[in-house]
């Protein structure tokens, strides 16, 4: 037998893909599951996307391949979304790449800037996939603490105080998830300081901005930032896009065209007519958040409902696509997933595929029709 990379052996398969596998099997024996563990938009993107793809199929170049940079049409417009939104001026031209999806330029970046032996700040809980991509391309995760009682932000007199010469990229996700806390602008600002102390490239992952959060903020806005970040979004939670993949990165022209020699030897460009509905998206007016926002608000009551049927408590200040619930005392994440699944046929996610500081949280996502969330409430209660 052919023996595997040993690269693999430093991951493990996405706790995702092997969990659904157990709920899918649930499901094909009759068990009628209810899903709040997946962050997949279930509605619909906007009316003038579909049609905007659909009309572009006609097109005389809708099926050939397409630029590396995608279309000069999208990078204005993303540029266009961070100017009206954030109020952060690209350069279309220099300063943002699009990307099939915001988790495809997390192997981007960290092949183009990560050498073996390098270290990588990653937060604990965070995004499963800056650890993963970081151990398949020789780097080193160094893992720091986010904590409720800091508001979920990374504590940086404690990170001064360790050895950071090895340090080449810090990963963060503000509006963080899974826990959904926003940072302040001082907390950018010491960020961005912090970074240029250590020459430590700092990558904001920023796809949750607009759902459920009145102030968006991208990274980028700040003073000097555009010297040590980079920013990742995405169109998937924002629009309703998730099996699009689009997504973008922004920063500095240097960076991005780093990135963009790591990415040119990966695709052969984005389809045509998904561009062409990314750039209707892009357009879409604050009428689209708002509408977005008001089913989201609806169905985060009855999860919150959900959570206080399991004597779970959580922050109705955070934002984002999921609640982020604390246990009853003496309860471990993992094993009460699995007794809400095996007792109430609910499927959620545990708070330690996030990091071992997401022991005594689950995280309930608000992808489900206010239908299944009523019938989840009544299984539970």
């Amino acid at each position: 037998m052919i023996t595997f990379a040993n690269r693999l052996n430093t991951v493990e398969e996405y706790y995702f893909s092997k969990k659904l596998r157990e709920v899918n099997l649930l499901k094909a024996q009759g068990k009628p599951i209810i899903n709040l563990g997946i962050g997949s938009p279930d509605l619909e993107p906007p009316t003038r996307v579909i049609a905007a793809m659909t009309e572009s199929l006609n097109d005389s170049v809708a099926h050939k391949y397409q630029s590396y940079q995608g279309l000069p049409e999208l990078r204005e417009a993303m540029s266009g979304f961070y100017k009206e939104h954030f109020g952060v001026s690209l350069s279309p031209l220099t300063e943002v790449l699009p990307l099939m999806g915001s988790k495809e330029g997390i192997m981007h970046i960290s092949m183009a800037f990560l050498n073996e032996g390098d270290e990588v700040l990653i937060p604990n809980p965070g995004y499963p996939t800056y650890q993963s991509v970081t151990r398949l391309v020789g780097a080193t995760p160094v893992f720091y603490d986010l904590s409720e009682e800091n508001e979920w932000c990374p504590d940086l007199i404690a990170l001064e105080k360790s050895d950071l010469s090895k340090v080449k990229l810090m990963w963060i996700s503000y509006p963080h998830m899974p826990t959904g806390a926003t940072a302040s602008n001082k907390v950018f600002e010491d960020i961005i300081a912090f970074a240029k102390r250590h020459n430590i490239l700092v990558i904001n992952d920023n796809p949750y901005s607009f759902v459920l959060n009145d102030y968006p903020r991208s990274i980028l806005k700040y003073k000097g930032a555009k010297d040590v970040c980079l920013e990742l979004n995405s169109l998937s939670k924002t629009f309703n896009m998730a099996g699009w993949r689009v997504g973008m990165v922004a920063g500095r022209p240097e960076y991005l065209d780093a990135i963009l020699k790591v990415k040119s030897n990966m695709d052969s460009g984005m389809f045509y007519g998904i561009q062409k509905g990314a750039i209707e998206a892009l357009k879409c007016s604050k009428m689209w958040f708002i509408s977005l926002n008001s089913v989201y608000e609806e169905r985060r009551k009855k999860v919150w409902e959900l959570a206080d049927a399991l004597n779970c408590t959580y922050d109705e200040n955070a934002t984002g696509l999921f609640v982020w619930a604390k246990l009853p005392p003496h309860k471990t994440a993992e094993a009460y997933i699995d007794m809400i699944l095996k007792e109430h046929s609910i499927f959620v996610a545990p708070g330690t595929i996030f990091g071992s500081n997401g022991e005594g949280y689950i995280r309930f996502s608000l992808c489900a029709a206010i239908e299944e969330l009523d019938e989840a409430i009544a299984r539970v209660k």
